[in-house]
């Protein structure tokens, strides 16, 4: 589904920055399969394999089993494993219960081969009911049932160490130029300034740069017309966001398709790079007495005359069609929409998402009003590659993306390529 744009001051009237994710974000479809239910611990299936990450999940987990009821077993898997493996879940006769994954054309893709559970009856409780209209909209099906428990949100940014750049003698840059001049001057002291994080299991981060470059180049609305498969990605129009990126490249870290982004994450804090495009979740790898050096700046403008976008993703929870603890599993979703077990994920994280429930506080720091002033002073927001398009377009991205960084010469090739092997899946 593709929403018309609203400006920034629609965009925050009544639903919040959160809801205006939301609603960029695409309306999901489901059914329910109608499993009978019993009784048991809960199998909450989780990609959030950080360290803070999963120390966090295990608190709410063990909040939730001091509230006299239920019960739940957390089982954690690395994200990318967790991304191949979903399907496999999903479809598979005994099945984890509950998953941490995204709502808009993600779940579309599962929920409409009737995979994901109807948990329209709990929105009509008290932890959901004051959700913005946008949220709930997000998370309810064509057919009008509601699939998905949305509980955070983050944004990316170009983050960088304050202390480093301070070292360095050099200032957050606003304009593509400035950016580049940037990057020259690092590269100058010995430093790569660009890191990336595209190795080992974690390709997908080379996304960001297409996403970002095609939103400041093209506009959000082309770019969510070309994951949709309204344009190719042969267009003349993407093979300028390739133009662009190829400025950029000499200064990329030599490493980037080789390190995982974890580990491009301690390149950074050790001033081996100088910057990285990625989201807040990579703070969940930062220790915690560093995070306060962490700063970031807005993906620099290219053209002035296209409006402002930023990268929103909302996460939460979906829940298997085929549950047979179908009582448990609402039980729990109910008590993960709360502002309590919001609040105990933040506190026990890095602390630099923010929460859903309108009554949860975030961390309050320096950098999350930097990052909610960020979403909320976007003209429209996009969610990230998959979330935007499906599971199933992300294996040939990360393809083309990760051999454009080894051989940009190739980029009429591999352009080709990628049209190609999405064609086949936008046909399926």
């Amino acid at each position: 589904m593709t929403t018309p744009p609203p400006g920034r001051r629609q965009f925050l009237a009544g639903t919040g920055a959160v809801g205006a994710a939301a609603l960029l974000s695409g309306c999901v479809t489901s059914g329910s399969t109608g499993k009978s239910e019993s009784g048991g611990d809960v199998t909450l299936q989780s990609n959030l394999s950080a360290p803070q990450a999963k120390t966090a999940m295990q608190k709410v987990v063990d909040d939730f089993g001091k509230q006299g009821g239920g019960k739940a077993k957390l089982n954690t898997v690395a994200a990318e494993t967790f991304r191949t493996q979903l399907p496999t879940y999903l479809t598979s006769a005994n099945p984890p219960d509950l998953y941490t994954w995204y709502p808009g054309s993600v779940a579309e893709s599962y929920a409409s081969k009737d995979l994901l559970l109807d948990v329209s009856d709990i929105w009509t409780k008290p932890e959901l009911t004051g959700y913005s209209a946008a949220l709930q909209k997000l998370c309810t099906s064509a057919a009008g049932k509601k699939v998905f428990v949305p509980t955070t949100y983050y944004w990316w940014g170009v983050f960088y160490r304050k202390s480093n750049f301070a070292k360095w003698g050099v200032q957050e840059p606003k304009t593509w130029d400035e950016f580049l001049d940037l990057c020259d001057t690092l590269k100058g002291k010995g430093v790569a300034p660009i890191g990336l994080g595209a190795g080992g299991n974690t390709p997908w981060v080379a996304s960001s740069w297409f996403d970002y470059l095609n939103i400041r180049i093209n506009g959000a609305t082309y770019h969510r017309e070309l994951l949709a498969g309204k344009h190719r990605f042969d267009d003349p129009e993407v093979r300028k966001v390739f133009d662009r990126w190829g400025e950029a490249l000499p200064y990329f870290d030599p490493n980037s398709t080789a390190l995982p982004f974890q580990d491009a994450t301690t390149a950074l804090l050790q001033g081996r790079t100088g910057m990285m495009l990625i989201g807040t979740f990579f703070a969940d790898s930062v220790p915690k007495d560093q995070v306060e050096d962490l700063d970031f700046f807005r993906f620099p403008v290219i053209d002035p005359k296209v409006p402002v976008a930023e990268e929103a993703p909302t996460d939460g929870y979906f829940a298997s069609a085929r549950t047979s603890r179908e009582a448990e599993v609402k039980e729990l979703m109910r008590y993960l929409a709360t502002a309590e077990s919001q609040e105990i994920y933040l506190k026990n994280s890095s602390g630099t998402a923010l929460p859903t429930n309108p009554d949860a506080k975030d961390s309050g720091t320096a950098l999350v009003k930097k990052g909610r002033a960020l979403i909320e002073g976007a003209a429209e927001l996009t969610q990230y590659f998959n979330r935007d398009s499906s599971d199933a377009l992300q294996p040939p991205a990360d393809a083309a993306l990760t051999r454009f960084l080894a051989k940009p010469k190739e980029i009429g090739s591999i352009l080709t390529t990628w049209q190609r092997d999405s064609q086949k899946i936008w046909g399926r």
